[in-house]
């Protein structure tokens, strides 16, 4: 198992991760002086940290941690291991991936909010216990984002094609008046077979700030609100943003347009968020006057290429499942369904 040097620090509390630390003193047997300890980081002071780990909590002085990274949950079925997942497990997984301004617990539930930038940002990840009676959590959440002024809006996964009705909480949401909206593929891969599948192209630039020219164009693929666009784009625990800009001889070789050819804006983008021991794709974006030359395809391939340094090996992505052309792409580069959720708002 390949570890990084991240900064255990930074992993939220509650991931699963493998921790490598220093021991006091040899191992009698084998004389060792490092040893892992994996299970989900459950506690964190100034000092130490605690690992839940299957054989019972391990508590570790900070100072003789050398390396730890998160890793993801365990498989739950047969397959490939981006299928495996269960898809409660891959809901927690994809929480990371994109940020938001504020972030709450109910029980195991995640509350999120954003000041109405996207959804994903304003909605519930309704996974595992809430620790009350259902219309009890409802009614919590309900008051949660009445409080800024938001609707709640539940991200309800299944199966694809589920029915949200046929699950007891979006049943319980229905007979309350909320609609069922939004429907979206969970898409999973393995990061070689992304990488592999690179048509070529341009350069690509890729960077852990969120630049002005990168989220000026940004701002042209849908409605922003300042500061929350901001936090969210840049709230995961790692983020790389991905663009591919004119410039470098590409006006033959992409038939720029006069206008960009000598321009630093970007005619694509793409960001990748990471956590939970994967990577999260989103944002994929291409100038309409160049779609059809890959290079969206492209910039997806030298993202997942740029997850080898992060000793990450799965990939996810969500897609409403009426977008015909962007499942295309994802389907041809190697991604499969995983599974679906529906956003449930509140009427």
């Amino acid at each position: 198992m390949r570890l990084m040097p991240a900064d255990v620090r930074r992993i939220p509390l509650g991931s699963r991760v493998v921790v490598r630390w220093r021991l006091a003193e040899p191992e009698a047997a084998t004389a060792a002086t490092l040893t892992d300890s994996v299970g989900v980081l459950s506690s964190r002071d100034e000092e130490h940290l605690v690992v839940e780990t299957s054989r019972g909590p391990v508590r570790i002085a900070l100072a003789s941690v050398t390396t730890a990274k998160e890793v993801p949950p365990k498989p739950s079925r047969r397959g490939a291991p981006h299928l495996a997942l269960s898809i409660e497990d891959l809901q927690r997984v994809m929480v990371p991936a994109w940020g938001a301004v504020e972030r709450d617990t109910l029980g195991e539930w995640v509350l999120r909010a954003s000041a109405g930038y996207t959804q994903r940002g304003n909605s519930v990840v309704p996974v595992g216990s809430p620790g009350l009676p259902l219309e009890t959590a409802v009614e919590e959440v309900e008051a949660w984002y009445a409080a800024r002024q938001l609707p709640a809006k539940f991200a309800l996964a299944g199966p694809e094609g589920f029915d949200a009705g046929d699950d007891p909480l979006g049943s319980l949401l229905v007979a309350r008046g909320y609609v069922v909206g939004s429907r979206t593929l969970n898409l999973t891969a393995s990061r070689e077979v992304i990488a592999a599948a690179d048509p070529g192209g341009p350069a690509v630039t890729l960077g852990e700030e969120l630049t002005g020219p990168w989220l000026e164009t940004y701002r042209r693929t849908r409605a922003t609100v300042p500061g929350a666009t901001e936090a969210v784009l840049r709230g995961s625990p790692r983020v790389l943003f991905g663009s591919i800009t004119p410039g470098g001889g590409l006006s033959q070789q992409l038939g720029l347009r006069a206008a960009d050819a000598a321009g630093t804006t970007p005619i694509a983008l793409a960001r990748l968020g990471i956590g939970a021991g994967w990577g999260g794709l989103g944002a994929v974006w291409t100038d309409p006057a160049y779609r059809g030359r890959g290079l969206a395809a492209h910039l997806t391939a030298a993202l997942a290429g740029a997850l080898r340094a992060e000793g990450v090996s799965l990939m996810h992505l969500q897609v409403e499942h009426d977008n015909a052309p962007a499942i295309r792409l994802y389907r041809r580069l190697g991604f499969a369904v995983h599974s679906s959720y529906a956003y449930l708002t509140q009427g």
